[in-house]
């Protein structure tokens, strides 16, 4: 039978909806997932292609400008293909010029964008890429000011109307003392309820230090030139504070929605500078000398402040939480990336270390508080552990000086860059939902309301 124009049109139609964003269905199907890769100036951009997913074709679509940062990337997912232990099979299609973004969005080969790079450029292309009705997997910060954070919200709206997904990669979810803190976090009889806390002592303290100089999948990192460039790569206190204060609605507000303009009160910032001397950008970088956008900014010594380093205290529904993040140049021998976090209950503390004592290795202790009763408190643990060992054979506690120390065996110590595949898993799912949860994208909103407001206020 002879299809008429209108019904030739009414099919096309169909098609078209059928064959971008959620609103084609993702199924979960092998292959049915394309990625874009687009200009990949952080290393983060190359994790998410770490490991191979059933539901992701192995063909790799990169646009970028031509330079070290695309050429840095395509060496990271090279040596994945190669390395002896599970390689991956990752075929990329590269694409370098000007108009990088432009021929992406109108070539439109895949169905998902990577985007983790220059932090400057970012927000920018996270709207084009909205307004372009693609689904986007986005490395940490979305933002790094105020205006934009006024440009992500407008891509958080077209991404609503277009019916794709905005999902930002916030691997700490996936570290097993966190989860165990989490969860021993909402069980009353172990932790109590969570305390209000003040300015001074916040019911939430979490902090991050971090090294300019270390080592990722065995190799020394090379950063980009422009990463000590706090006008490109954003200042501390915009960048890694996003993973801790993701980490404080994720643990202690979970599936609960925050409204940023009634739920959030931003009360104090700080940021000061590490000092980075020419021998030490040069280790970094592997340059010659510092970018010239650096150069204007150099002290009488010839040494780099870089503004790398802050601190936001807030209130979120009534909760104190202070989040710190701080760059040092190396790690202590035998030294790296650290993480502290305590979460402070009426009946005990839940603490996260991670210093020298603990060999530089995440470790939970259960630390009552001065009036618990410790003995009810023992006789409780053995129920709060139970559905956790379920889920994580062998974790189990030992009893320690400050209270008790959470044993967990190396087999769910996975490690951070393992952690990419695990965002990446779950955003894959959210495909197959057709949607975000709507706190995941209240959340994320709330975020990088906390971090560009406390830039403006630490200025």
């Amino acid at each position: 039978m002879m299809k008429t124009p209108f019904l030739a049109s009414l099919l096309f139609a169909a098609t078209m909806l059928t064959s971008c964003g959620p609103r084609a269905g993702f199924t979960g199907a092998r292959n049915e997932v394309t990625l874009m890769t687009l200009d990949p100036g952080h290393f983060h951009a190359a994790l998410v292609q770490k490991v191979t997913y059933d539901q992701i074709g192995s063909k790799v679509y990169v646009y970028a400008p031509e330079g070290p940062d695309v050429q840095g990337h395509l060496d990271r997912i090279q040596a994945f293909n190669t390395r002896e232990e599970n390689p991956t099979d990752w075929e990329q299609v590269v694409y370098t010029g000007e108009d990088f973004l432009t021929r992406m969005t109108n070539e439109r080969p895949g169905n998902v964008v990577v985007i983790s790079g220059n932090n400057r450029h970012k927000t920018d292309y996270i709207k084009a890429c909205a307004d372009a009705g693609l689904n986007q997997l986005v490395d940490k910060p979305m933002c790094i000011d105020k205006q934009g954070f006024a440009r992500l919200l407008e891509a958080f709206d077209v991404a609503a109307e277009k019916g794709v997904l905005l999902y930002d990669i916030m691997t700490e979810r996936s570290e097993i003392n966190t989860i165990l803190q989490k969860a021993l976090m909402h069980n009353e009889p172990v932790f109590g309820e969570l305390r209000p806390g003040s300015l001074e002592e916040p019911a939430v303290e979490l902090e991050s230090v971090h090294h300019l100089f270390k080592y990722v999948s065995g190799r020394p990192l090379k950063r980009p030139g422009w990463f000590m460039d706090t006008s490109q790569q954003g200042e501390g206190i915009v960048d890694v504070t996003a993973h801790l204060i993701d980490l404080a609605t994720w643990q202690c507000f979970p599936g609960v929605a925050i409204d940023y303009q009634q739920d959030i009160e931003v009360l104090a910032a700080r940021r000061w500078p590490t000092r980075i001397t020419r021998e030490q950008y040069q280790r970094v970088t592997g340059l010659d000398d510092f970018i010239p956008e650096l150069k204007a900014r150099l002290d009488d010594e010839g040494v780099l402040p870089c503004y790398a380093n802050g601190e936001i205290s807030f209130r979120i529904k009534g909760v104190h939480v202070k989040v710190r993040v701080m760059w040092n140049y190396e790690a202590p021998e035998g030294g790296k990336d650290t993480h502290f976090a305590v979460l402070r209950g009426t009946k005990a503390n839940l603490v996260i270390r991670q210093g020298a004592e603990q060999n530089y290795r995440p470790e939970l202790t259960i630390e009552p508080t001065a009036h618990t009763n410790t003995v009810s408190l023992a006789m409780a643990l053995p129920n709060a552990l139970r559905p956790l060992q379920a889920r994580y054979p062998g974790v189990k506690i030992e009893k320690v000086k400050e209270g008790w120390h959470v044993i967990i065996p190396e087999a769910h110590r996975i490690g951070h860059e393992a952690h990419f595949g695990k965002v990446t898993e779950r955003f894959l799912q959210y495909l197959v939902d057709g949607k975000l949860p709507d706190w995941e994208i209240a959340n994320m909103k709330a975020k990088y309301y906390v971090t560009t407001t406390a830039l403006e206020m630490a200025r």
